[in-house]
């Protein structure tokens, strides 16, 4: 029987332990790490997301501040608000929700951001760290990944490990973590020929194709570790809707452990934010300390 890794539970445990280190940089800097999280429309997922990560903030003693802007925000409006963050010393790390409106192009406003204050790791600066292994704040939800990984394999030494995804956010950053790790790395995605066959060679296996159901329970070998990060919601027979992964759970018995959908990478993604908003503030305050 497969093992079962609850993001939830990890996530927990990681804002138990950020809170101590909080309460313990408080005391000994004077400073309260801060995130600044930016909101513009409507959109009512991100109206969730934003709020829970402003509730997360909080919970582990760190503050924050939200932006909001109507749907007709203009890109320069944005890029105002963004310069005056980065300039703020009280502010330690900088979230814009996505998406933005089409009218605003994404790519000017997150590379607007100082890459210090960058705790989603989606600058430049921040890609680039991490692809030749030289620090930077890491994307969090493969940080996420990573995190659930290592709680159940010591040693990734020669592991043959395979990603379906090839975004930005996900796939290339969790391809780059695990090839740190020293694992043999093979990228794919929904359009890789013999993907079930590239698959059952795997000793681990990041799903993120945004694509319900495409891993199959034949495509894991005995044993291997699978994380799913889809999140896809789906309507059933009788009209309701449930969400879903991209690998079909029922079907993993046989694998050595793998992640729910929902509770498995989701819960890791907020914490991760809240650890790289530690991370912006302790490095910000190094740097403060050391230029005076």
């Amino acid at each position: 029987m497969a093992k079962i890794i609850s993001g939830t539970a990890m996530a927990a445990q990681l804002r138990a332990d950020l809170s101590v280190s909080v309460e313990r940089f408080v005391a000994e800097k004077g400073i309260v790490p801060k995130l600044a999280v930016v909101l513009v429309g409507n959109d009512p997922a991100s109206e969730i997301y934003v709020r829970r990560k402003i509730l997360e903030c909080r919970k582990v003693g760190m503050e924050s501040l939200q932006f909001r802007y109507g749907s007709d925000c203009g890109e320069s409006e944005l890029l105002e608000l963004i310069a005056r963050l980065n300039a703020d010393p009280a502010v330690h790390g900088i979230l814009v929700q996505l998406p933005l409106p089409p009218s605003i192009d994404s790519s000017k406003v997150l590379d607007a951001i100082d890459p210090r204050k960058d705790v989603d790791g989606f600058h430049p600066v921040n890609v680039g760290r991490l692809s030749t292994g030289t620090g930077g704040l890491i994307p969090c939800t493969p940080m996420g990944c990573l995190l659930l990984l290592q709680s159940e394999i010591p040693d990734f030494k020669g592991k043959k490990a395979v990603v379906i995804g090839k975004s930005n956010i996900v796939g290339k950053p969790v391809a780059l973590l695990l090839l740190e790790q020293e694992c043999t790395v093979t990228i794919c995605h929904i359009y890789t020929r013999d993907l079930a066959s590239i698959c059952r060679q795997a000793d681990v296996i990041v799903v993120a194709a945004g694509s319900p159901g495409l891993v199959r329970g034949d495509w894991v070998k005995p044993g291997a570790v699978v994380i799913d990060v889809g999140i896809n919601r789906i309507v059933d027979e009788v009209g309701g809707t449930r969400i879903v992964g991209d690998a079909v759970s029922e079907e993993l018995d046989h694998a050595g452990a793998y992640t729910p959908v929902p509770g498995g990478v989701g819960p890791m993604t907020i914490a991760c934010l809240l650890l790289n908003t530690f991370k912006a503030a302790s490095s910000l305050a190094r740097g403060e300390a050391s230029a005076g």
